[in-house]
């Protein structure tokens, strides 16, 4: 069997980053990877100002507390002052560039006002509650590198510096369905041996959340024809093709043959726990690095609503695929969520143009005993009221609801014993959905 780390690389090796890119408001920009780096053409604040409400002044002005000073103006944020006069303060709000001549600010819960004059209740010190030009951003600093996935912070940094558009790589187009006559989905009977269809909604919301426009294709029969117009279909206009179950060698596993007719496979056996088999090959014709899918400056469109089976009659006789990268991943719920946190993301992410693929660790305290497994495993197991980790109690690849009781994934190497106290290596779901 493959190791993880090894079948991990192969992935990344295979996954062609995107070159399109496109110009999007900064206010829609949240969860896109950008392609250019943004340098600021301002310093940021512009000017000197204050962080609180109260008094500017001069420190030379007041030798003790209790000293008295004439109130000579009043600043408020977006107006500026004029040069502070020997012996004198203005009143300033929060925001407001400190007048020329003032040195420090004073908050106004120590000083008192009585007519014309302020008391100072305070001994300041220069440069007291006063926020400098360029203190966060310098003009011509880069302030986001290219590779970043932006979040809300990133965003409000962007429109910090003027910047009202930011350059991003398109979105990921991902082509997902789901094989087996026995699935059902919500709100439909089940017939009897059936199953709810969950893995189809549990992936289609983690490729919503990665930004990817996600062409759901829905449940494809058990069938070799039906399966192969699935992958002509799918691989027409995507990037990526997604798929869980049917990757195994049996009988009705039509997947592995389907993609080998269609392109090319590689079906590994992966040394990890859950989720050991998995699928990646190329369907369609092959496209040479960031030519995936349509034209550059392409406009992403919202993700298609789901839709019910695919069946030959929905590809054309005259249709082409333009070539699509395959992954199929195994049909156990928890099998399909994991590999998908721990390869198909930074698969993904790749593609998509980020810097950063790897999730962040953290190194905390088992409060549980663990006999460990021959392959590397990804224990779901949450943060308990005493800062160490609790472990689901059943890590069947069967048990979904192992995943929302969880708060991430211990990453437990081969044949590792863990005794309660031990210090495990632990991957909280934040960094990776």
């Amino acid at each position: 069997m493959l190791d993880f780390e090894d079948a991990l690389q192969r992935l990344l090796a295979g996954a062609n980053p995107i070159t399109e890119c496109e110009a999007v408001p900064t206010q829609a920009a949240a969860g896109r990877i950008l392609a250019t780096g943004l340098r600021s053409p301002i310093d940021v604040p512009p000017l000197d100002n204050t962080s609180m409400d109260g008094y500017a002044l001069r420190c030379a002005d007041v030798g003790a507390k209790g000293s008295q000073l004439v109130l000579a103006q009043r600043i408020a944020a977006g107006s500026v002052g004029h040069t502070l006069a020997p012996g004198t303060a203005a009143r300033i709000f929060t925001g407001a560039p400190l007048p020329a001549g003032a040195d420090a600010v004073v908050m106004q819960e120590l000083c008192s006002l009585d007519g014309a004059n302020v008391t100072i209740n305070h001994l300041p010190h220069a440069g007291e509650w006063i926020r400098r030009r360029g203190e966060d951003i310098a003009a011509g600093a880069e302030v986001l590198g290219a590779g970043t996935q932006l979040s809300a912070a990133h965003v409000g940094v962007a429109a910090s510096v003027g910047a009202a558009q930011l350059t991003v790589f398109r979105r990921l187009k991902v082509a997902l369905f789901s094989t087996g006559d026995e699935l059902a989905m919500p709100g439909e009977p089940l017939k009897p041996g059936g199953i709810y269809n969950s893995n189809r909604y549990t992936l289609r919301a983690l490729l919503e959340g990665m930004g990817c426009v996600v062409d759901d294709l829905g449940i494809v029969p058990d069938s070799r024809e039906a399966t192969r117009a699935a992958l002509r279909a799918a691989a027409a206009g995507n990037d990526l093709i997604l798929t869980s179950g049917g990757v195994s060698v049996g009988e009705e596993d039509h997947v592995k043959p389907a993609v080998e007719a269609e392109g090319s496979l590689d079906l590994w056996k992966i040394a990890i726990k859950p989720g050991k088999p998995l699928a990646f090959g190329r369907v369609g014709g092959k496209v040479s690095a960031g030519t995936q899918g349509a034209g550059a400056g392409a406009l992403c469109v919202p993700g298609t609503p789901l839709r019910g089976q695919v069946t030959a009659a929905k590809l054309g006789a005259g249709d082409t695929a333009a070539g699509a990268a395959f992954i199929g991943l195994p049909g156990n719920p928890v099998s399909s969520f994991v590999t998908f946190l721990m390869l198909v993301r930074p698969f993904i992410l790749k593609a998509q143009g980020a810097a950063t693929v790897a999730p962040r660790a953290q190194q905390l305290r088992a409060d549980f005993d663990f006999k460990g497994d021959p392959r590397r495993e990804f224990l779901r197991a949450r943060l308990n009221a005493e800062g160490g980790l609790d472990l689901f109690p059943n890590q069947s690849s069967g048990v979904l609801t192992s995943c929302t009781w969880a708060d991430g994934l211990i990453d437990n190497p081969p044949g590792h014993a863990i005794r309660r106290g031990d210090t495990v290596r632990f991957l909280p779901f934040a960094e990776l959905l």
